[in-house]
């Protein structure tokens, strides 16, 4: 099986949902977010947590994940500003399924602000 590597910003409180499914799916979506974003790179996540989750919350996280292509087929990447910032528009109603196409652990693979701790 074919996958697609992405990424997903997320502040403390997403990621304690997470953690809740065993680092298996993503919660789902508030009322009033329509749309579920994976992004397409590492530095592009890295950017959304550092400048927008620490800003809202303290703290902000890069996951980074694996979903099947097959699935992924599905949606167009969508460009969010630039060649640098593209991302997959899930339509919340559908996450239930994108949750299903993960393959494997979510994985957290950067914090900010950078732990300090050793």
């Amino acid at each position: 099986m074919k996958t697609t590597t992405l990424w997903r910003p997320v502040g403390p409180e997403e990621l304690v949902l997470i953690e809740q499914t065993g680092m298996k799916a993503f919660p789902p979506r508030l009322p009033e977010q329509p749309i579920f974003y994976p992004v397409t790179t590492e530095a592009y996540a890295v950017k959304i947590a550092r400048d927008w989750n620490v800003k809202a919350s303290g703290i902000g996280y890069v996951t980074e994940f694996e979903v099947e292509t097959s699935y992924l087929d599905n949606f167009s990447v969508e460009d969010a500003g630039g060649r640098e910032h593209q991302e997959y528009w899930i339509p919340a109603d559908q996450l239930p399924a994108f949750n299903g196409a993960i393959v494997g652990k979510i994985r957290i693979t950067k914090q900010f602000p950078e732990s300090t701790q050793q």
